[in-house]
């Protein structure tokens, strides 16, 4: 058995690799990455690509706009990091 995301991109907008990341990435912000990955040791490199695409999947949401607003405004829903681990924890997912 294999985990799936809870809210699936079909298909994904942001390629998990680093053609992919650079691609959805704006030129100084690709820049950025290019250097935090090169300059990423062997065992830092997969934390750089995971970070850096998490980025590109919030530049490229086609809601970014929507939420960047409701965020500035105060009135974005937000959830208590306790509560988000306990809902990773009853559903048997890592919490690192």
């Amino acid at each position: 058995m294999t985990a799936q995301p809870i809210h699936p991109h079909q298909p994904e907008r942001v390629p998990r690799n680093a053609e992919g990341i650079a691609a959805a990435l704006s030129g100084e912000r690709r820049m950025e990455f290019y250097r935090q990955l090169l300059a990423a040791a062997p065992e830092q490199a997969e934390g750089v690509l995971r970070g850096w695409w998490c980025e590109a999947m919030l530049d490229t949401d086609p809601a970014g706009d929507r939420l960047t607003a409701a965020a500035l405004d105060g009135t974005l829903p937000t959830t208590a990091v306790a509560d988000l681990v306990a809902r990773r924890q009853e559903a048997g997912l890592p919490v690192e």
